[in-house]
C-alpha cells in the first residue's frame, strides 16, 4: 500500500495570517465579500430545493455567519469553525452531523482526499456534505497576467485548482456512493488588478502556497498591470471569472 505523504502545496500558517488580515479589512464597510456570500445563497437555495433539515450542522469556512444564522432561524443546531479552529487534514473530533458545509476552504488543504474521508466519516448515516471551492475556471486575465509580469522565470504565485472531472472523482474516491459536482461562474467587473487584489485580499483568497514567492519588483508589477489591462472591455473593465464547483455527497 502506498503510504507516501501528499506533497506540501500549502502552508497552514499562510492560511490563518490570510484569514486574520481578511477579518480585519471586512471592518471597512466596502469591503468586497461577494464570493462567500453567493456560496451561501446556493447552499440555502440547495437545502430548501433538498426540502432538508438537519437538525446538527457543521459550518466550515463562513466567516460572514450568515449561513449558520440562516440555519440556526430553521432551528438547526450549527457549530462554526474555520482554518484557526479545525484541520481538516484530521480527523474531526465532533458529530455526528447530519450536514456539513464548507465554504472556499477545501481547496487549500494538501491532502484533499483525506479531508473529505474525514469530513464523510463525521457524518450520520443519511447525512450531507456540501463543499463548495474555487475551481480550475477561475481568474484567467490574473495568471495572464502573473505570468507576462515574469516572462522568463514566473514564480509560483497562483494555486492549482479542482476540475469537474477530478471533483467527481475524488468524491468516488473518498466512498460517496451518491454524489453531485457541479459548477456555475461568478463574474465580476475590475478597474484595475489592484482592485481584484485588494478584493481577494478582503475575502481571504490570497495565495496560501508553502513556497512564498518573492513580491514582484517595480518593473514586473507595471507588466502585470498593463497585461490585465489588455483585456478590458468598452467600459475600460476587465471581467474576471470565479468558477465556483459544489461537491455534494450523501453518506449511506
Amino acid at each position: 500500500m502506498d503510504t507516501k505523504a501528499p506533497p506540501r502545496i500549502f502552508s497552514r500558517q499562510r492560511r490563518k495570517a490570510g484569514y486574520r488580515r481578511a477579518l480585519v479589512r471586512q471592518s471597512q464597510r466596502d469591503a468586497a465579500r461577494y464570493v462567500l456570500d453567493d456560496m451561501v445563497e446556493d447552499v440555502l437555495d440547495r437545502l430548501e430545493f433538498m426540502r432538508f433539515e438537519p437538525a446538527k450542522v457543521l459550518v466550515i469556512g463562513d466567516w460572514t455567519g450568515t449561513l449558520a444564522l440562516s440555519l440556526r432561524g430553521r432551528g438547526s443546531s450549527v457549530e462554526e469553525a474555520d482554518v484557526r479552529t479545525i484541520d481538516e487534514e484530521a480527523p474531526l473530533e465532533s458529530g455526528p452531523y447530519d450536514l456539513i458545509v464548507s465554504l472556499a476552504s477545501l481547496d487549500r488543504v494538501n491532502d484533499l482526499p483525506g479531508a473529505l474521508l474525514h469530513l464523510r466519516a463525521a457524518l450520520a448515516e443519511g447525512g450531507i456534505l456540501i463543499a463548495s471551492i474555487i475551481g480550475a475556471g477561475s481568474l484567467a486575465n490574473l495568471r495572464r497576467a502573473v505570468i507576462a509580469a515574469e516572462p522568463d522565470r514566473p514564480a509560483p504565485r497562483m494555486h492549482p485548482l479542482v476540475d469537474n472531472a477530478a471533483g467527481s472523482a475524488l468524491m468516488q474516491r473518498a466512498l460517496f456512493r451518491r454524489q453531485v459536482v457541479d459548477s456555475r461562474s461568478l463574474e465580476v467587473a475590475f478597474p484595475s488588478l489592484d482592485r481584484l487584489v485588494s478584493d481577494l485580499r478582503d475575502q481571504g483568497l490570497t495565495s496560501s502556497l508553502s513556497s512564498a514567492a518573492s513580491p514582484l519588483g517595480k518593473a514586473a508589477l507595471e507588466r502585470a498591470r498593463s497585461a490585465f489591462l489588455d483585456t478590458r472591455n468598452g467600459n475600460g473593465r476587465v471581467l474576471e471569472n470565479f468558477e465556483i464547483i459544489t461537491l455534494t455527497g450523501w453518506k449511506d
